[in-house]
């Protein structure tokens, strides 16, 4: 199914979700910093980069290709994360790890809305997407939980309560999940 909004097109799964596609960028393969932006709603307020799957793209082009919107990076993309659901705002998100290489001084976003980006420790970031947008910090915990240079018994989000992601659940990101997308 598909909606047109002003200035973009929403897609719909058969389910009635909104698709997304959203990535954690990384400076380096230890995924210790990750990099946030500005809302566009609040200004003050720090969320992982990411929007709407437009017609005839693929998720990972989508999640590419608002990063580059977004945040004003380039990379290379990495593992999928998974899917997402928010069940409150009825959107799934599936999210990628992205390598960034490239920060572009100037960018779309930060000439259009004055949008900002910044590097933030997993700690830092945990805190600052527990004050707006605290369904994302479940892309960090699966961030931390998939990477293999993580020592689980000294976890830096073994401090974290998980009470804040009872609204958003993990789908899964295997081939086999009736709520995936065959052609993502």
């Amino acid at each position: 199914m598909v909606k047109e909004k002003a200035n973009s097109t929403r897609i719909y799964d058969s389910e009635g979700y909104r698709r997304r596609a959203a990535c954690i960028c990384v400076k380096s393969d230890l995924e210790d910093e990750v990099l946030l932006v500005t809302s566009s709603r609040k200004p003050d307020s720090w969320i992982v980069p990411g929007g709407g799957v437009e017609p005839e793209e693929e998720p990972a082009v989508t999640a590419l290709r608002e990063v580059r919107e977004e945040a004003g990076v380039l990379g290379q993309l990495g593992r999928c994360l998974g899917t997402f659901e928010n069940v409150e705002h009825k959107h799934r998100t599936q999210v990628w790890v992205m390598r960034v290489t490239e920060e572009l001084p100037e960018w779309e976003d930060s000439r259009a809305i004055g949008r900002k980006r910044k590097w933030f420790t997993i700690q830092e970031a945990l805190l600052q997407l527990g004050q707006h947008k605290p369904v994302q910090r479940s892309y960090l915990h699966s961030l931390h939980n998939t990477n293999p240079r993580h020592n689980p018994t000294t976890s830096p989000l073994s401090h974290h309560s998980h009470s804040t992601m009872a609204s958003i659940e993990l789908v899964n990101n295997s081939s086999n999940n009736p709520h995936s997308d065959k052609h993502s």
